[in-house]
């Protein structure tokens, strides 16, 4: 069975596109998504409505949580805080009612057993919608805070850096990002989980889309922060 594992979309739906064809063309049994859907893209709502027309399982993550209650103090340093309310307000002006409370009842874990392999799917860490376990992490520090509950592999998106590593004998996957990768590939990232006789593989695939066409809805659009997330969409790096 193959399962496609995708996250972080952030509201570029046109990456989402390419994910979803290239999914197709692999013949994925089975689509999960892990959460931040529609928030610091040109089309969010877009997003949430390719996302539901899968009719799969979707949980949670931060930035679903923003748009349906907004940035704590705290969560995001305090000189970003009022620009990210600025675009959270803004994605919440492209959604409707029903948008939103779709955002608001979404499950925050997912747990799954395929073919004798058991498989724990979370946003950032299994108790929070926040932490950040980044690629450098010791195995104990990974251990620690991704590998809580049994499972044979673990898959997580928000860090927007993909990796695959073994640890205490587990699969740890982060998926990376559709929609705004950080780790200097301009293309969109998702894992495919395939399982057979008891059997695994997982695969990172890094998938072609139209950069500049999204940059220029960012700018259509009239995004309240266009200049700094069409440096991170075309440099696929955070920006200071």
């Amino acid at each position: 069975m193959k399962i496609a594992f995708i996250s972080d979309i952030h509201g570029n739906a046109d990456a989402l596109d390419a994910v979803l064809q290239d999914i197709d063309a692999q013949q994925a049994d089975k689509i999960l998504v892990l959460g931040d859907i529609a928030f610091r893209g040109p089309e969010p709502k877009r997003s949430i409505e390719l996302v539901r027309n899968l009719n799969t399982d979707v949980i949670k993550g931060n930035a679903d949580e923003w748009v349906v209650r907004g940035i704590k103090e705290g969560e995001v340093p305090d000189k970003a805080r009022e620009l990210m309310n600025k675009e959270r307000d803004w994605t919440v002006s492209q959604l409707e009612k029903n948008d939103v409370d779709y955002l608001a009842g979404l499950p925050d874990h997912k747990q799954l057993e395929i073919d004798g392999i058991s498989i724990q799917a979370f946003h950032a860490t299994p108790d929070s919608l926040f932490k950040v376990v980044s690629p450098e992490a010791d195995d104990t520090t990974i251990a620690t805070n991704l590998l809580k509950k049994p499972a044979d592999i673990y898959l997580y998106g928000h860090i927007h850096k993909s990796y695959v590593r073994t640890i205490k004998g587990k699969t740890v996957v982060n998926l990376g990002s559709v929609g705004l990768p950080f780790d200097g590939v301009t293309k969109a990232s998702y894992a495919m989980v395939e399982t057979e006789n008891g059997s695994v593989s997982t695969t990172i695939r890094k998938v072609a889309y139209d950069v500049e066409k999204t940059i220029e809805k960012y700018h259509q659009s009239n995004y309240p922060n266009t200049d700094m997330m069409e440096k991170v969409i075309r440099q696929a790096a955070v920006q200071s």
